[in-house]
């Protein structure tokens, strides 16, 4: 169902916005529009320019927020409730925090800063630990080159079994792994350029140490362990300094977190609010506007709350011609068929005018579904298993599937099938496989597909009276009286019906011209639906363009819409083709369970036989029905085009 809604004009001094904004507007879900979009017949209006002061101070109360550990604010739980701290008291303490925490923080920051460059030095020196020279002494050579680098591990074994004897180089293997040889090279300064060019033939990647380490590879690397260790510890400290702070006064940082966004996000109000300026008494005052939707039950609460308040105006508008564009939708449906609105908001939320039809969706779905579905035992799985998968998760879609198994469930017993096996209870109604009945001109036909065509003519029929209401309230009048689903199209295929069921009883048809008027006469009028709009509205014009292309439009419409009404029936055969194919499934898993002809059948395939089945015929006949709900029942008299309703406070 669709929330009655009510656009509200709210007015006071300037300086009072935040109060009434604090103090009424958080408490009710109002959706905001921009006042000066929305009141362009006020003159002498404009919009707010301000900067919101509160949004640097939330953000830094946010971060000391989440620093606060896990534990702490665990602890605190409800104690923030007891915490009453103004939003000038909140500031207060964040930008006291701030000055007490800015030092500890900067130096945090430095000492991170040399814990990254000490495990880039650890990195870069720990390929090198095989080495046992100092690094110090090696950099002070002067008539012979070195090289530090890595060669992949198969140039690496080439180059020792081909180049290294020839080359007048030493190479020195400091550590390998599965992919690389990590080493140093020496040379002669006067050959240094071409036994470069063959190692970097080789692709030699060089590494370029700094000239800052002492000792050998493995003495630097202690060192710089050692080091490491000690700023990590200091980290530590000032760690656990900032948290103890921090801790100290959680509750209030937590109180001021939520205070300080609330404040920020009702200053934000004013990006959508207007300002005007009148002058009385030789006073020039300035006041704000504040305009939007809210449900009309909150609109009056709201209402009979600012009665005493002085300083707070509000104007409801009842007529809707002075709206400036269309009320939001705000769904309210019981908490049985809520879930459901996820399937309608795929399609798109309906508009405010518009029909809600999540309950119509709820029932057909699960209805159908069941129908399409029908086995006890694999529809208490669905019905269990979704309803534990919601209350875990809140997921929208296993409660859909828990719905859809009570109704598989009561067409297992309707067609005696509990997890394939047909032999364990009776069938109250039918077995799809099996039971026939008997047609003129056809012969035996399944049943099932008989009861599915005949239960889609009702569906069909009962959307179509959906949507002759639906054209009533939105003043549509070619979509209600002369449309393919108007009142005429109900008329032609209420005619269709009745002759196809007095036709297949055996009952005498009514006489050939009663036949004619009432095949002919609704056709004829869907074919002139638009000049006969045309008449009612009083235009001018009938018709668009000359006659006959009028006529020749009309008779490919016509054909169309006969086509049309013709595969829309007969797409329901689909609800008893699948009631089929899932009996005919099951009997395929029993077979080769061995369990046809009552012998003891092999428990396992007949385990993992209902599983594949509920498992993937389950998701195509879920598919198949959504696929029902929006070609064959929402195309006839749903639009979708609606906006939803967005609190700012959410």
């Amino acid at each position: 169902m669709i929330v009655k809604m009510k656009f509200i004009n709210i007015t006071g001094p300037k300086d009072d916005i935040d109060r009434v904004a604090e103090q009424y507007l958080s408490k009710y879900e109002i959706q905001l529009e921009n006042a000066v979009s929305e009141l362009k017949s006020v003159a002498n209006i404009s919009p707010f320019v301000e900067n919101n002061p509160y949004k640097e101070i939330s953000q830094k109360a946010a971060v000391f927020a989440d620093a606060i550990s896990a534990d702490v604010v665990s602890a605190s739980g409800s104690a923030t409730n007891t915490v009453s701290l103004s939003v000038d008291d909140c500031i207060s303490l964040v930008n006291r925090l701030d000055n007490e925490l800015s030092q500890l923080t900067k130096e945090k920051e430095n000492v991170e800063e040399k814990i990254s460059q000490y495990r880039t030095s650890l990195d870069d020196i720990a390929h090198f630990k095989g080495l046992h020279y100092d690094i110090d002494s090696i950099m002070d050579f002067h008539h012979v080159k070195y090289r530090f680098g890595k060669i992949a591990q198969e140039y690496y074994d080439k180059f020792e079994k081909y180049i290294y004897n020839d080359l007048h180089a030493i190479f020195h293997k400091c550590q390998n792994d599965n992919e690389y040889v990590w080493g140093v090279y020496f040379v002669l300064a006067d050959e240094a350029d071409q036994i470069d060019a063959v190692y970097s033939s080789l692709h030699f990647e060089r590494f370029y140490l700094k000239d800052d380490y002492k000792g050998t590879p493995g003495e630097a690397y202690n060192e710089i362990m050692e080091a490491l260790k000690r700023l990590e510890e200091q980290a530590s400290e000032l760690d656990k300094k900032i948290s103890s702070i921090l801790s100290r006064s959680a509750n209030e940082i937590l109180f001021a977190k939520k205070r300080l966004a609330t404040a920020s996000e009702n200053f934000d109000i004013r990006k959508l609010a207007a300002r005007t300026s009148h002058t009385s008494q030789n006073k020039r005052e300035t006041f704000y506007i504040l305009c939007g939707w809210m449900a009309e039950e909150d609109a009056a609460a709201f209402l009979y709350e600012i009665e005493g308040d002085e300083k707070v105006h509000c104007i409801i508008e009842d007529d809707e011609n002075n709206i400036y564009g269309q009320p939001p939708t705000k769904l309210k449906n019981p908490k049985l068929f809520k879930p459901f609105e996820m399937f309608v908001r795929m399609y798109g939320l309906p508009a405010y005018h518009e029909f809600d039809p999540t309950i119509f969706l709820a029932i057909t779905y699960t209805f159908i579904f069941g129908a399409m579905f029908g086995d006890v035992g694999q529809g208490l799985c669905l019905f269990l298993g979704g309803a534990l998968l919601y209350k875990w998760k809140k997921m929208d879609l296993a409660a859909i599937i828990s719905c859809a198994g009570i109704f598989s469930t009561f067409f297992g017993f309707m067609f005696g099938s509990i997890f394939g096996f047909e032999n364990i209870i009776p069938a109250i109604w039918l077995r799809p496989i099996s039971s026939m009945t008997k047609l003129p001109f056809i012969g035996n036909l399944n049943t099932v597909f008989i009861i599915a065509v005949a239960f889609g003519m009702f569906l069909i029929m009962g959307t179509m009276v959906i949507n002759i209401i639906n054209g009533i309230k939105s003043h549509n009048l070619e979509s209600a009286l002369f449309g393919t689903n108007g009142i005429a199209g109900l008329a032609f295929y209420l005619a269709v019906v009745i002759t196809v069921f007095l036709f297949m009883t055996g009952n005498t048809l009514p006489a050939a011209i009663v036949l004619i008027i009432m095949f002919l006469l609704p056709l004829l009028v869907i074919a002139a639906k638009e000049p006969l709009t045309a008449l009612l509205e009083k235009k001018p014009k009938l018709i668009e363009g000359s006659i006959g292309m009028f006529l020749t439009q009309g008779f490919f419409e016509l054909f169309e819409v006969l086509l049309s009404y013709f595969s829309n029936t007969l797409s329901f055969v689909r609800i008893g083709a699948f009631a089929v194919s899932h009996a005919a499934m099951m009997e395929v898993v029993l077979m080769l369970a061995g369990a046809e002809h009552g012998a003891a059948p092999n428990w396992l395939v007949i385990i993992l036989g209902n599983i594949f089945v509920c498992g993937m015929e389950g998701l195509i006949v879920g598919i198949q029905v959504l696929r029902l709900e929006y070609y064959e029942f929402f195309s006839r008299f749903y639009k979708g085009t609606g906006r939803e309703f967005k609190p700012y406070t959410k």
